[in-house]
């Protein structure tokens, strides 16, 4: 990209950093350039990694979502505090209002880099995961910011049957549960609560919209999700010694017990399922199913697919 195109490029996306959402029409008028100009723009921006979502309708725009930042390599430390520190002496000599939005947008972001773990009197949880250290703890961030000032939350959601849906959403509780993170609002297009998984929220941004929030009764609360439509079992197993430990994390210590023989066993009672099998096979052999009979059958089936399909005589399915 030439260089004068580029320094455009650049305006639109500090422009949008401040904004997060505008229409093309505005930025056209900024700029002095034509709406189709905008859109080329936006396109060259988003080729470049930049998340801009266009939101057609009355209330629509070009939409920077509040899960995006600078990357942290984007300024180096020196060059980091000789932008804060001139942009505070241009501030305090000409009082100009967009040197102030720079600064605080500069230090926001410094702020929100050390927001990857929670920290609640005793309790601290690190929200970064292994496989993206960065886009999960600002989704985490936006949805607290978003719940303490009660501002309504846009959100491009998929579910588990990949369908997608836009959505506003008046977000009261973060949730954790089964190592899962969710978030529980009232979700305007449902006209109820729902609960939406943080890891399947693919962007979400505020618009100063703000909401009353409404009566969240402890007991009405659906911690047992998990549960709720799911068959029982009543599952024994036993233990090899090297997996002790992650039996232990997984079932809890007190449902372990010595066999008559001296063997490890393991008792509980769990919702049957995908999820049960998957966890199981994470185990390899540091476990044998002694009941129910037909789950066992049905981790021999699946271990005959894994070792067909290393072998190269089945495909992916």
């Amino acid at each position: 990209m030439p260089a004068m195109k580029m320094e455009v490029a650049m305006r639109i996306l500090f422009r949008l950093l401040r904004r997060r959402k505008c229409s093309a029409a505005e930025l056209a008028a900024e700029f002095d350039i034509s709406e189709r100009s905008i859109h080329r723009y936006v396109q060259e921006l988003s080729i470049a990694g930049v998340p801009l979502v266009i939101i057609r309708g009355r209330k629509g725009g070009i939409c920077l979502p509040d899960t995006f930042r600078l990357p942290e390599n984007f300024f180096t430390r020196k060059e980091y505090e000789a932008a804060v520190n001139a942009l505070t002496a241009l501030y305090e000599q000409l009082r100009d209002p967009a040197a102030e939005s720079a600064l605080e947008k500069l230090r926001r972001q410094e702020k929100a880099d050390g927001r990857g773990m929670t920290i609640s009197g005793n309790i601290l949880v690190d929200s970064s995961s292994w496989g993206d250290a960065y886009i999960f703890p600002q989704l985490l961030r936006v949805a607290e910011d978003a719940i303490e000032e009660c501002q309504c939350l846009h959100i491009h959601y998929t579910d588990r049957e990949g369908k997608e849906s836009r959505r506003v959403v008046e977000p009261h509780l973060l949730i954790y549960k089964q190592n899962v993170w969710y978030l529980y609002a009232w979700c305007r297009s449902k006209n109820g609560f729902r609960l939406f998984r943080i890891g399947r929220i693919r962007s979400a941004y505020t618009d100063g919209e703000t909401f009353e929030r409404r009566e969240v009764r402890r007991e009405a609360l659906p911690l047992q999700f998990h549960f709720a439509d799911a068959e029982m079992t009543q599952l024994r197993l036993e233990v090899a010694p090297a997996a002790l430990p992650d039996v232990e994390e997984w079932l809890g210590m007190s449902a372990i017990r010595h066999g008559r023989n001296g063997e490890l066993l393991a008792e509980a009672t769990l919702p049957a399922g995908e999820v049960l099998l998957s966890r199981l096979l994470s185990l390899g052999g540091g476990v044998r199913v002694l009941e129910p009979a037909s789950l066992a059958e049905a981790l021999r089936d699946r271990a005959e697919q894994i070792a067909a399909l290393y072998g190269g005589k089945q495909p992916l399915r």
